[in-house]
């Protein structure tokens, strides 16, 4: 495991991830010299609707969406900010496992 520090350079809500059918929180980390995009989200309901041949059904995208906006609360209040394009410029600590992103959080003891 490899920890870096950086911030959240770019941010949005809306529509993105794959095929940009997916609703949520879409975040680019990084600092000099490096960068990696993450993606909290959830297929749209306007872009991707549920038929008999889905695995999944629309109570699990009602959870879904639930759990993407109590994750985007603390995010919130962990930056001590109240709306999403005030994360941008936020410090952050990322976790990778390789190159591979494992987590990351708010550094909330530098705010």
């Amino acid at each position: 495991m490899k920890k870096k520090l950086g911030k959240i350079k770019n941010v949005k809500f809306g529509i993105g991830g794959y095929q940009d059918a997916m609703i949520g929180l879409h975040v680019t980390l990084g600092s000099d010299g490096w960068g990696v995009g993450d993606s909290y989200s959830a297929w749209d309901a306007e872009s991707i609707k549920w038929s008999e041949n889905s695995n999944w059904a629309e109570d699990d995208r009602d959870k879904q969406y639930a759990e993407i906006l109590r994750y985007l609360s603390k995010l919130l209040k962990d930056a001590k900010v109240d709306s999403v394009d005030k994360l941008k410029g936020i410090p952050v600590e990322v976790t990778f496992d390789g190159n591979m992103l494992k987590e990351w959080r708010v550094l909330t003891e530098v705010l």
